[in-house]
Parts: structure tokens; C-alpha cells; sequence
């Protein structure tokens, strides 16, 4: 009787696993501002910058089971005191997602979803800064897991 009862619990957990669903309706550019303060100046005397970035992640439910996911980079080289460029970019998408927990929801919107976006805003970014004259960046890979465990370890601290 206890193999039937084990029987059902996973046939019971594959269910809940198939009702899931996880679709990239759409990922789009939703922003990209770049400037070049120094202009010439920055290539004649060939300084070597000190490159800060800044990266925060927005979600927001735009329809049913669909929510937009926006990674925001900001990149400023810095020569001591004087920008040598100012990259900014906001690499959206749409996702439909169904069947998760509301607890497990959030994990996926700040994990999976940014994830997925990063390659192309990496892209978008070191196509902009050639354009500019500047050699790619090749931004490495972000841990958003650590990320969002870190977020949730500030919050939970916070409360208490």
C-alpha cells in the first residue's frame, strides 16, 4: 500500500511540474543612451579608464500570466575625475509565465529572466562602444542567483 501512496505523490508532482510554463513572448531594446564627454581628447591621450557599472533588474505584470522583465546597465569609464563614456541600456522582455508559486515567482523574474536578457545587452553594449571608438567591454557573466539570494538576505534583515 505504501508503493501505491509513493505512486500517486509523484504522479501527483509531475502534474504540478506540467502545469509550469515558461515562453519568451518578446525581448526588445527598450533603452540605449550613449555619450562620449572627452571626445578626441579621450583617444589622443590614450587613458586608460577606470570602468564603474551599476546593474538593477525591474519587473512589472503587464497582462495575464505576462510580465515585463527590464535589466538596467550603466557603465561610466572614468579617467580620474572627467568620463570618458557613459553607456546606458535598458534590455527588456516579455515573458509568459504560469504555474509557479507566487514565492518562486519572483526568484524566476530576477534569475531565469535577466539571464536570458544579459547576452543581448552585452551585445548591444559592445556594438555601441565600437561605434564610439571604443574597444568591447565582453562583459562578464553576472551571478544573478547570488544576486538574488544576497537581496533577499538585505531584506530579511531589514524587516527584523
Amino acid at each position: 500500500m505504501a508503493e501505491n501512496d509513493t505512486n500517486t505523490d509523484q504522479a501527483a508532482a509531475a502534474e504540478g511540474a506540467n502545469d509550469q510554463q515558461f515562453f519568451i513572448q518578446k525581448l526588445y531594446l527598450k533603452d540605449l543612451s550613449f555619450e562620449a564627454p572627452m571626445g578626441a581628447k579621450v583617444f589622443i591621450e590614450q587613458i586608460q579608464p577606470k570602468i564603474d557599472q551599476e546593474l538593477a533588474t525591474e519587473t512589472k505584470k503587464v497582462g495575464d500570466n505576462l510580465y515585463e522583465v527590464v535589466l538596467k546597465l550603466t557603465l561610466t569609464a572614468k579617467a580620474e575625475e572627467e568620463t570618458a563614456f557613459l553607456i546606458e541600456i535598458q534590455q527588456a522582455g516579455l515573458f509568459q509565465i504560469s504555474g509557479v508559486e507566487k514565492g518562486h515567482l519572483s526568484r524566476v523574474m530576477n534569475t531565469v529572466c535577466p539571464h536570458i536578457l544579459l547576452p543581448y545587452a552585452r551585445e548591444a553594449i559592445d556594438s555601441t562602444l565600437g561605434k564610439g571608438g571604443f574597444p568591447a567591454l565582453m562583459l562578464p557573466p553576472i551571478n544573478f542567483e547570488a544576486l538574488f539570494a544576497q537581496a533577499m538576505s538585505e531584506k530579511k534583515k531589514a524587516a527584523h
